[in-house]
């Protein structure tokens, strides 16, 4: 194309007025501020430009331009941050904000979050009071530590530790637990971040006490244990386990206060990751430490996340020694990294739900949903195969398949949870097509997953109450397929 031609395609393009003057922007403008329907309209038109300019469109057209600012005006009105129905069969799914809450934290959050609350009030002193107070005694009941505080997320209680205890001092990990997880969360960034000196020992796949024992010196101020979470080590491995730890720390602790010298008294602190309050028998030899065995294990701080095994919200909770936990209270982060009255309304419920361990299995959708009998699962894909039924004769073969769920959120990855799956199969390539419609024009996003040129519905990660939502998106997606191919 000659600079000539593609002069004479950027002078057809449509000003930002005529795109505003087209009926179906002219009927969407009361919705919304007139400055967001240029913007729409000038993107649009940018669109095609750069289209031109790269050689890739031969004849603006206007009405295109037109439809496309309509559907970026749309767009505004639409939440970016909406509920989903997760098929997918990975039950703590980060990129679907992990746990789903229990309907009593649902309606605790909602109770707070609609007036004033006691958020920092004590009714029984009638004066100002503490928002650790919500949580820390029921921590403390469930999981046997001294003391305890929560923030927002397991990331920042790693930093405040390694800030508070290992500032300028030494820290000393197994270098097959220097982990990195999801969204690039490294061990070794987040030492360096807590301005802590890394000491690693050991190899990758053992490491050994002995390791521990030669590394400490008189600025060592921690020996921090990191749970390895989503990856398992197997084969010919060796770590320490943490009453040994707490073993050599307590002998180095005795040795020390008999020295003239003021060295750091070490401590033991377990980064456990997802966190469990409850062992689930059902994983067998695959199930997660709980933080009750952590704390009689001898760690002196042990820290975990709210919204992974434990079933509730985005938190990181601390738990130990009460002197370690009045100086996390104290520390500047504490303050920088404190929970919302929402976020404390969740957790504090969510806690009390476990002092009832057999309500809780049942109650907290993480738990059921990872100890739920495949016998149900197989009877709720049922359910959605029959209401399928109808769209079988547009090309798409149904059928209720064994799979295989993920427990995800970082826990059990070497543990395969049996599930039951709706399976939709359609002729080659489609499945992509059925995905994206699910994702993409449901009212309600439908995430599932593709296996082999089909799409497969996870009964373990649905509710019985999404069924027909999952069901009236496929007969949408039929009908539309049906309406292209007449």
């Amino acid at each position: 194309m000659t600079t000539e031609q593609t002069r004479e395609l950027l002078r057809q393009l449509p000003s930002v007025e005529e795109v505003l003057n087209t009926p179906t922007m002219q009927a969407l403008q009361p919705l919304l501020p007139h400055s967001i329907f240029a913007d729409c309209a000038r993107a649009s038109i940018d669109e095609q430009r750069h289209a031109i300019l790269e050689g890739e469109l031969r004849t603006p057209d206007p009405q295109v331009i037109a439809n496309n600012a309509c559907t970026r005006v749309l767009s505004h009105l639409r939440p970016s941050l909406r509920r989903a129905i997760n098929a997918s069969g990975v039950i703590v799914h980060t990129n679907l904000g992990r746990s789903p809450l229990a309907d009593e934290a649902v309606n605790a959050v909602v109770e707070v979050a609609k007036g004033y609350s006691t958020l920092e009030y004590s009714t029984t002193t009638l004066s100002r009071g503490s928002r650790h107070d919500h949580v820390e005694q029921l921590i403390c009941s469930l999981t046997g530590a001294e003391a305890a505080i929560a923030v927002n997320n397991n990331a920042a209680a790693v930093m405040m530790v390694l800030n508070e205890f290992a500032a300028g001092h030494e820290a000393i990990v197994s270098r097959g637990e220097l982990v990195e997880i999801g969204g690039s969360f490294r061990i070794p960034d987040i030492m360096a971040l807590s301005n802590a000196a890394m000491v690693e020992v050991g190899t990758t796949n053992k490491t050994h006490l002995a390791d521990y024992q030669a590394a400490i010196t008189d600025d060592t101020a921690m020996l921090l244990k990191v749970h390895p979470s989503n990856y398992r080590l197997i084969g010919f491995t060796e770590s320490v386990p943490l009453n040994d730890l707490r073993i050599l720390a307590d002998s180095v602790n005795e040795a020390r206060s008999q020295s003239s010298s003021d060295p750091l008294p070490p401590f033991v602190y377990e980064d456990q990751g997802s966190g469990s309050l409850l062992r689930l028998d059902c994983f067998g030899a695959y199930a997660e430490p709980t933080v009750a065995e952590s704390i009689k294990g001898g760690v002196d701080l042990v820290s975990f996340s709210g919204d992974k095994l434990l079933g509730g919200p985005q938190a990181g909770i601390i738990a130990g020694r009460a002197d370690l936990i009045d100086r996390l209270k104290k520390n500047p982060l504490a303050r920088a990294l404190r929970l919302d009255k929402m976020t404390l309304a969740a957790l504090e419920t969510t806690l009390r739900l476990y002092l009832n361990p057999t309500q809780a299995l049942t109650q907290i959708p993480t738990l059921r949903m990872l100890s739920e009998d495949v016998a149900i699962v197989e009877a709720r894909a049922q359910a959605l195969a029959h209401q399928l039924k109808a769209i079988e004769g547009l090309g798409c073969a149904i059928e209720v398949v064994a799979e295989i769920a993920r427990s995800g959120g970082g826990a059990l990855p070497m543990c395969d949870i049996p599930t039951f799956a709706v399976r939709l199969g359609f002729p080659e390539g489609e499945a992509q097509a059925c995905e994206r419609f699910l994702v993409s024009e449901s009212s309600v996003p439908v995430i599932g997953r593709i296996k082999q040129d089909a799409v497969l519905l996870d009964a373990r990660t649905l509710r019985d109450e999404e069924l027909d939502e999952v069901a009236a998106a496929l007969r949408a997606y039929a009908t539309k397929r049906q309406t292209l191919s007449a």
